[in-house]
């Protein structure tokens, strides 16, 4: 008789196939389904890799900068994809019901998810890493032990960043309890995000100013404080640097890629396990005061509102998509950090220096950017881990799901796109100058309305109707940064037009054009089937 294989293997062959192919089974087909991590993401770590080409035209040649470098942005794209990811994947609330009687234990269970996360994020750590490798070994002043030692250093950043994720998890769901978690994982994806993105506009330049030649004493002694540094010392120290500054960061190194997972996987799994046991219990609502009517239904009925939501179909898509943004974690945890990139952008361009063009320049391509932010806020809305759920409205006596996306759309716009747009005004107008330059972002204005439509009519983007693991969808992507490449050109048109003197013309064919489209987009919404069931 054949011996069963240990609940390690087992439980890290079911997660991985869970990553693989998704929760859901409708139009599954496992013959065409991925079997490695790198059929799954193919085109990412392509792309990831053609990004980590920029390591080649740096201007430097130093081991400890390219190292440096290297795992800087290494630890930005894993904390990316774990921040992303490490929400549902944890804490999963079908999970409860079918492992918690089994003889597993906790940390057996969270070490098999976190090993999934480690695997995952080191296939794009490594596509990141190419380039750098071949540069360090083959580079001026390369060393043929470097591609060795960085890609050990590389997987213990991994560790390193999975633990230290799983970690906060853990520290918050002990201190605050399960409900404020949900808010904390929202809240602080959404931070690592805004970082991230400051630090990309940030960190070039700071990098350029150091030394040509850096060694561990040219640095800033508070970025010795910052990881990157950490796993470079390590790298400095085993290809020759062996003095006592890298010493000491290759040990802590060491120490914090052992320590940080041995706290998250064994130390605090007993949090984890109660954390677990109680996403099955329902939580109580809260009583309204008497005559108080919730606020979905308050903001439902505003003015301009009430009018546009005379159809109780929809009212109905409109009241779904906002009670999803406000009570759903799976939503929250998708929505809001997805969206934390294009509204940090649009500030961006207004920062003085952010780039050559001018001020009036900046202003029109952050409302042409943010133009595109109902069109993300669309795709990100269709996606949902409760997606079988509205095969209920196919049921309903409504001819397809057209209402329910012109419900989405209003969500979008009245929530998110317009107090978006008044916060960039209000930008805009403290600026120096800026009152002069407000009328840089009506091109944007103009344009927002037919991308809220594009993503109905265009995308079929239908609320909460696709599982959420196709939101991972390299090709998704790819296509919503067409969108945002189509915005930049209505910005730079205005450029051209207002420098020749004819904006004014500019934003009357825009207007029309856009009226049009948003006509023939609205009727083509209104015709909209349901797709297949199977």
């Amino acid at each position: 008789m054949n011996e069963a294989p240990p609940i390690s293997k087992v439980l890290r062959k079911l997660y991985l196939t869970l990553f693989l192919r998704g929760r859901g089974a409708r139009g599954l087909d496992k013959d065409k389904a991925p079997k490695s991590i790198g059929s799954k993401l193919a085109r990412s770590l392509m792309l990831y890799a053609l990004i980590g080409l920029t390591v080649l035209f740096s201007g430097k040649s130093d081991l400890f900068f390219l190292s440096l470098q290297l795992h800087g942005m290494t630890l930005v794209f894993l904390a990316l994809f774990v921040t992303a990811s490490a929400g549902e994947v944890l804490f999963s609330e079908s999970e409860p019901e079918i492992l918690l009687h089994r003889p597993v234990t906790a940390p057996q269970l969270l070490w098999a998810k976190v090993r999934v996360m480690v695997e995952v994020s080191l296939w794009l750590a490594i596509a990141f890493n190419l380039a750098g490798l071949v540069l360090g070994a083959l580079g001026p002043q390369g060393n043929l032990a470097f591609p060795l030692v960085h890609l050990l250093s590389t997987l213990m950043s991994a560790l390193f960043c999975c633990g230290g994720i799983v970690l906060v998890y853990q520290l918050c769901l002990r201190l605050f309890g399960r409900e404020r978690l949900e808010n904390l994982m929202t809240i602080t994806q959404v931070l690592l995000v805004i970082a991230v993105f400051c630090l990309s506009q940030i960190g070039p330049r700071m990098m350029n100013s150091l030394p040509g030649e850096l060694d561990l004493t040219s640095l800033p002694p508070w970025m010795l404080l910052l990881p990157p540094a950490w796993f470079a010392g390590f790298d400095a120290f085993l290809t020759g640097q062996t003095n006592m500054i890298c010493a000491a960061l290759a040990i802590v190194a060491v120490g914090v890629s052992v320590i940080i997972p041995w706290l998250a996987v064994v130390r605090l799994a007993g949090s984890y396990q109660s954390g677990l046991q109680s996403l099955s219990q329902a939580r109580p609502q809260k009583a309204l005061a008497a005559g108080k009517q919730p606020w979905i239904e308050r903001i439902s009925r505003l003015p301009l509102l009430r009018d546009l939501l005379r159809d109780p179909l929809v009212a109905a898509g409109f009241r779904l998509v906002l009670a999803h943004l406000a009570r759903d974690r799976d939503t929250k945890l998708r929505f809001y950090p997805g969206l934390a990139p294009i509204l940090v952008m649009p500030i961006v361009f207004l920062i003085p220096g952010a780039g050559s063009m001018d001020s009036s320049a900046g202003v029109a391509l952050a409302g042409g950017y943010l133009a595109t932010l109902p069109l993300l806020a669309m795709n990100l809305l269709q996606f949902s881990s409760h997606w079988q759920a509205t095969d209920l409205f196919r049921y309903t006596p409504m001819p397809g799901p057209g209402p329910l996306v012109h419900g989405a759309r209003l969500a979008v716009m009245s929530i998110i796109a317009v107090p978006a747009l008044l916060v960039l005004s209000l930008a805009v107008f403290l600026i120096p100058g800026g009152s002069t330059k407000l009328v840089m972002l009506l091109p944007g204005i103009i344009a927002m309305p037919v991308y809220a439509y594009l993503a109905g009519a265009w995308g079929k983007t239908i609320p909460f109707a696709r599982p959420s693991e196709e939101a991972r969808s390299a090709g998704r992507g790819a296509s919503l940064v067409g969108m945002m490449m189509s915005s930049f050109v209505i910005s730079g048109m205005a450029i051209v037009a207002s420098q020749m003197g004819l904006l004014p013309w500019y934003l009357l064919g825009e207007a029309v054009f856009a009226i049009g489209i948003c006509l023939l987009l609205h009727k083509s919404i209104d015709a909209l089937k349901w797709p297949p069931a199977e």
